[in-house]
């Protein structure tokens, strides 16, 4: 399939390690000086790491938000209206980004909206996928609880390596394979409690929809990633409207599939707070900061930069919800530090 070409160094599909090791310089004897980088690429450099670090920090605090939205342990608004109410918003904000690029810069071949069917026909594919894969969310927790399926999602590191090297036909060194196992672990080994070894009595029903949710999130981050680096030069925000447009749509179904009677007879906005509208407004930006990932770095630093604000959410939970650091966690936050370091270190070494 033509969407799986992309070139492990065109011109925005670098990572973030790539740009870091340019800054580096050669070899570790020495720093650098920051004056000999093209400021082509000192540029890069920087918007990789403003997109990476905003998207840590608005992961981190989606977690708070959800929990804060919740009354009596419940959501009292309808979780479907909400997401699609993220994708709405989230289409807004590139339009108005869109509109002051062609106000600054005029309309252009890239930034135009204006597409062929063979451009904009593989949007609805990511849209479709993570939609089954939320619905499957309803149901897994028929074969396993909280904690257990908490422990199931970081299959999905796993299966988005995999993916990554398949789909986009992307090498990972052998340091950065044991890097990711090592994150994978990490992340478990952080989230362990007293009910943990419960999810090894999961039933087989349940494993198979985690394996088949983590293989779906994992296919849809990294095909999204191939359709928005599949044409460099075209700019992001044309590329998030029709993803989310797509979104839209979707989501408008599963209203319908799922909370049609009640969205009819409470109202659309029945339940909604002030913390729910700033969630709404943080998972829209946290999904402008994922599709910028996608487009100046990659999957691989999208999945240690939701690993790490995994971290920064149980710290801030101690302060805002007397949450108690366990030993787990912190051994946890030490193997994904290794983890982060072996990866770098692994990217290097290539």
């Amino acid at each position: 399939m033509e969407y799986r070409k992309i070139k492990d160094e065109d011109n925005d599909g670098g990572t973030l390690s790539n740009d870091i090791e340019n800054l580096r310089g050669i070899g570790f004897s020495g720093v650098a000086s920051v004056s000999n980088v093209p400021p082509r690429e000192q540029a890069k450099w920087k918007r990789k790491t403003v997109v990476t670090v905003a998207l840590t920090f608005l992961t981190s605090s989606q977690a708070i938000l959800i929990v804060w939205s919740k009354r009596a342990g419940k959501y009292e608004y309808s979780v479907t209206t909400a997401n699609f109410l993220v994708e709405t918003l989230k289409c807004a904000l590139s339009l108005a980004a869109l509109a002051r690029i062609w106000k600054s810069e005029g309309v252009t071949e890239d930034n135009r909206l204006s597409t062929t069917l063979d451009e904009v026909i593989v949007y609805p594919i990511p849209a479709l996928l993570y939609l089954v894969k939320n619905l499957l969310q309803y149901y897994i927790f028929a074969y396993v609880d909280a904690p257990g399926y908490q422990i199931l999602k970081n299959l999905n590191i796993i299966s988005t390596g995999v993916l990554y090297r398949i789909i986009l036909k992307k090498k990972l060194s052998d340091i950065q394979w044991a890097a990711f196992i090592l994150l994978c672990a990490g992340c478990t080994t952080a989230q362990l409690n007293s009910r943990s070894d419960h999810v090894l009595q999961t039933s087989l029903p349940g494993w198979i929809m985690a394996i088949v949710m983590a293989l779906l999130s994992g296919f849809a981050g990294v095909y999204t990633e191939a359709i928005i680096k599949k044409r460099p030069s075209r700019n992001i925000n044309v590329q998030n409207f029709w993803l989310y447009i797509s979104g839209m749509a979707f989501n408008a179904i599963a209203i319908l599939i799922q909370d049609f009677d009640a969205v009819m007879n409470k109202g659309f906005f029945h339940g909604y707070s002030i913390i729910t509208t700033l969630m709404i407004l943080n998972h829209a930006l946290s999904g402008i900061a994922v599709s910028m990932v996608m487009k100046y770095a990659d999957n691989i630093v999208k999945v240690y930069s939701t690993s790490v604000a995994m971290l920064l959410t149980a710290v801030v939970s101690v302060f805002l919800f007397g949450f108690n650091l366990t030993l787990a966690f912190f051994l946890g936050a030490t193997v994904v530090s290794v983890s982060v370091y072996l990866h770098s270190a692994g990217k290097l070494q290539r």
